[in-house]
């Protein structure tokens, strides 16, 4: 399995454009996968800088409803006339930071017919699934810290069932892909039981010099508990990022844009 990292908040070196978004290029099983298309079209830039073919991709996945994952996605349909694009059905309603800030997809890729909409799990064949946990217990989810979704004329605290994760399951090994954790990082190793996640942790706005330091410590111990491999950035926060890797050693890679990973 081969991974190139198209777009995330740092880049590797001056060759790559960084932005606050997340964008993976994935081969494995024979399917080339774009996950996440950052915020804009600079993803498309890095694709072409590391060599990859965005015309060639067998299919595309957005992690969930937000701009900063989804921004490339019109670009990359103009780019690749084929690939369907699946989403889970949540991820069209409107999102907000607050009320006032709107934080969700493009309005031109809802209803696109290269979409399609998914539920709460989806075997896309070749050893790949797509699965959000919403039924499954959640013993430490991520705050919402202010996001919302619009419905009707009210504003509600975001849940993030629109929020569905990737499993590959490839040479007798489990690597997960997931955009934000939104739901909790520390869950969503739980129910899937991965050998290698890929990821944002979404611990950006923690503070670990300040009340946050004790959580952070127990996700560091819980990660460590497991048989598992972390490469991870974007959401999960420079901050953060530093206090988990003083802990967890070569269990935890950063994943700058122009990054390869091989597994």
């Amino acid at each position: 399995m081969q991974i190139r990292v198209l777009m995330e908040n740092r880049a590797l070196d001056d060759r790559f454009i960084a932005e606050h978004g997340l964008s993976l290029y994935i081969e494995a099983n024979g399917k080339r996968i774009l996950f996440d298309a950052g915020q804009t079209d600079a993803f498309a830039r890095n694709a072409e800088t590391l060599g990859v073919d965005l015309a060639a991709v067998d299919l595309c996945i957005l992690s969930h409803g937000h701009y900063d994952h989804s921004g490339g996605l019109v670009r990359f349909m103009e780019i690749n006339p084929h690939a369907p694009v699946y989403m889970h059905r949540l991820a069209a309603e409107p999102h907000f930071n607050g009320t006032a800030k709107y934080i969700g997809i493009d309005e031109k890729l809802i209803g696109h017919p290269r979409i399609i909409y998914t539920d709460d799990a989806l075997d896309l064949g070749c050893g790949m699934t797509l699965s959000t946990g919403n039924a499954l217990s959640h013993g430490c989810p991520a705050s919402a810290r202010g996001m919302t979704v619009r419905r009707g004329e009210n504003f509600v605290q975001d849940d993030f069932a629109h929020e569905h994760y990737l499993t590959i399951d490839e040479g007798g090994r489990r690597i997960v892909v997931s955009g934000c954790s939104h739901k909790g990082i520390l869950d969503i190793v739980r129910w899937l039981e991965p050998d290698v996640l890929i990821g944002g942790f979404h611990f950006m706005k923690l503070n670990p010099q300040g009340s946050d330091a004790a959580f952070l410590e127990n996700a560091a111990r819980q990660l460590l508990a497991r048989d598992c491999v972390y490469y991870t950035g974007h959401c999960t926060g420079e901050a953060a990022f530093a206090f988990l890797k003083a802990r967890m050693g070569d269990r935890l890679h950063a994943i700058p844009a122009g990054m390869e990973i091989v597994l």
